[in-house]
């Protein structure tokens, strides 16, 4: 065929898949992306590229996140010096250029390997076509594409596809093995890569050697089974060595989440079913489900799941015998090769997530397509037969077929757009899950709803009762509603729950700080730095307490060792500017104020000394304030109240009247002569 009209076909799909797309350009970040991109400082900056592939803890800022995936950092550094900072667009449209690499990649493998079968370039052309156009408009690949993070799936999917074009049109290369060369690209984003070794060797048990499963145990064949053998040798060996490696790589704080073995085989076949139900029929999707583990084999959901994979192997082996079936077999045993990192007996975190199907899935399509093709030959017969337009027919339903996919991948960018139309989804489509509806709570809290917020926290804690991140969440919306025992409670929960967990740490010191227990507070951020040591956070609110204890010496050396991770970071330095100096940051305020007075400047300088609870030093503030401007009521007040503060309520007394009769209206300071008087009339015991 000519070459023009395969560019012509590819530009439409691509134009295609970018107009269905368009609304996801600006969505924003989400989940993982928190720990991943968000929080972590090492993307902040190019200069840490040679540390993503040395080390793996900077791939997360959360230690049991921490993998080793220096591909996928790398890429997130690269996007954050092209956006100058987190701005979706740019970390968005990274994706959306691979995912368009992908699928034009997709469509010469897929070609070439219908080819393979069937010389019929026409016929083939098309049905690759189609099948790209459906795998590319598909809601549930919208997963992949809207969840930055998930970026290891679209990169890993790539190089895969990559080696296979490599391989089939690169031909006197082979004996280099340069196709194995995007295998080891691939695999420093996701070890799911290493799974092409051997979705490699049924590509060419079935495609090049001609055999089926069956003829692999016979011995007639036994001279090609040693010659395929000794050539996916080095597929092998390399998939082989870059798990080790990777694994190796991996910091030993890296947990994967899941618990029982065992619960989660068990669960699987199950999930598997529903992954290939949600291909025809994109229903329902979730970013979080709210599946759990089946409880055991008694549970009739793995009888029925367990039925479907078993009649999905045995498609696979019985079309494995016929050479014109044999993508259909092919395709499944992708799907299941590709399935098992994440559907064996490794347990995660979650039984099912939609990102997990975007590798698998090409292999999916790969037999639905095939099949599709078989199918409308006698299907054209009759068209013919019957004087039928046939091609006008097909491509009517094939536009609207991949039209309704198209539909819902709009709905699913929408719903991907912010964190509280995410998370309200989730509510909907998961209501069982309960980190879905903390998740919305929190979406709620950042608003200012409160009420709302703490009414579905609350909901979460009858599903998740021992959630440390929950937990923490509480004690948040508590303090804010001046609730500061129940506050306490609640945090020192969170770090019986999660003492592995830097938040937990965080969180409670975070609270003591607030109100003003800075030298309690320093131990706790102490813990979170040695559990996550770039934990900036962490490292700016114990400069502050350090600072605020007078622990010059430490302080000094806390800054010092944030900026060599952050060389440019301006706090750490205002913090060592103050070591060196041995004076708090309001002191150091102080001193350069005095160089050029000013009487507004001492007035927010005595009421940060207020805010601190140095009333002292709020009141030297306001003299001088005073000094500058002698009928300064507010400053007048700000003496007041550090009187009172000071329980010299007698002392307070004199600069109120003063303020008030300077500013009859002044209320703040009314209110502080009113309770002045309160405490002299009844005192304290």
């Amino acid at each position: 065929m000519k070459e023009h009209k395969h560019v012509y076909l590819l530009l439409s799909i691509v134009m295609l898949t970018t107009l269905v797309y368009w609304n996801h350009f600006q969505n924003d970040f989400h989940f993982d992306d928190s720990h991943t991109i968000l929080n972590n400082v090492y993307v902040r900056s190019l200069k840490n590229a040679p540390s993503f592939f040395t080390d793996g803890t900077t791939f997360s800022s959360l230690p049991q996140n921490q993998s080793y995936r220096p591909l996928v950092s790398l890429s997130l550094a690269i996007d954050y010096w092209l956006a100058d900072g987190y701005h979706p667009f740019w970390f968005q449209m990274d994706d959306f250029i691979v995912f368009l690499l992908q699928g034009i990649l997709m469509f010469y493998f897929i070609w070439q390997l219908f080819e393979l079968v069937q010389p019929n370039p026409q016929k083939n052309y098309w049905l690759a076509a189609f099948g790209i156009a459906w795998y590319m408009l598909h809601p549930a690949n919208a997963e992949t594409i809207n969840y930055i993070i998930a970026r290891s799936d679209l990169q890993s999917t790539l190089f895969v596809v990559l080696a296979f074009v490599v391989y089939q049109y690169f031909p006197k290369y082979r004996k280099k093995y340069l196709y194995l060369l995007p295998v080891i690209l691939g695999s420093l984003a996701k070890p799911t890569t290493i799974m092409f070794a051997p979705i490699f060797f049924i590509y060419l048990l079935y495609f090049e050697y001609r055999l089926s499963i069956g003829q692999l145990f016979q011995k007639k064949y036994s001279s090609e089974i040693r010659q395929l053998t000794k050539q996916v040798i080095p597929a092998f060996f390399v998939c082989g060595f870059m798990y080790g490696f990777i694994d190796w790589m991996t910091p030993p704080t890296w947990v994967p989440g899941g618990t029982s073995a065992i619960q989660y085989l068990l669960t699987q076949p199950y999930i598997i079913a529903h992954y290939f139900g949600i291909f025809f029929v994109p229903v329902h999707l979730s970013a979080d489900t709210d599946w759990g583990l089946l409880s055991g084999i008694t549970d009739p959901r793995f009888f029925a799941g367990l039925l479907f994979v078993l009649a999905l192997v045995l498609i696979a082996m019985i079309t494995s015998m016929y050479k014109n079936w044999r993508p259909v077999s092919f395709g499944i045993i992708w799907f299941f090769l590709a399935l098992i990192p994440t559907s064996s007996i490794f347990p995660l975190a979650e039984v099912l997530n939609y990102h997990r199907i975007f590798f698998p899935y090409i292999g999916l399509m790969i037999s639905v397509v095939w099949t599709l093709g078989r199918v409308l030959t006698p299907v054209k017969i009759w068209f013919q037969q019957k004087a039928l337009p046939y091609t006008a027919t097909l491509a009517i339903l094939a536009m609207l077929f991949l039209s309704v996919y198209a539909y819902g991948t709009i709905q699913r960018n929408a719903v991907w757009h912010t964190e509280e139309s995410l998370w309200k989804n989730v509510t909907e489509n998961s209501s069982a899950n309960g980190r879905g509806l903390m998740n919305y709570g929190l979406t709620q809290m950042a608003k200012g709803d409160y009420a709302t917020a703490e009414q579905y926290f609350i909901e979460a804690l009858h599903l998740l009762p021992n959630y440390h991140a929950l937990q923490i969440n509480l004690g948040i919306i508590n303090d804010i509603k001046g609730d500061t025992t129940a506050a306490a409670v609640y945090f020192k929960r969170a770090l019986a729950l999660g003492p592995a967990y830097p938040e937990s740490w965080f969180f409670y010191g975070r609270f003591l700080i607030n109100h003003q227990q800075y030298a309690a507070a320093i131990p706790y951020f102490v813990k979170t730095i040695e559990l996550s040591p770039a934990h900036m956070d962490a490292r700016t609110l114990l400069m502050k307490a350090y600072s605020e204890t007078a622990q010059w010496t430490l302080l000094k050396d806390l800054a010092n060792n944030t900026l060599t991770i952050l060389p440019d970071n301006a706090t750490a330095k205002e913090y060592l500017v103050m070591a060196l100096a041995q004076k708090s940051g309001l002191a150091m305020q102080e001193a350069q104020i005095d160089q050029q007075p000013d009487a507004g400047k001492y007035l927010d300088l005595s009421l940060g000394y207020y805010q601190k609870g140095d009333y002292i030093s709020c009141i030297r503030a306001a003299e001088k304030a005073l000094q500058l401007k002698p009928n300064y009521p507010e400053a007048l007040n700000n003496i007041g109240s550090a009187y009172i503060g000071l329980h010299q309520y007698n002392k307070a007394i004199e600069p109120l009247q003063k303020a008030i009769a300077l500013k009859p209206n002044f209320q703040l300071a009314i209110n502080n002569l009113q309770l002045a008087n309160k405490f002299i009339q009844s005192p304290k015991k």
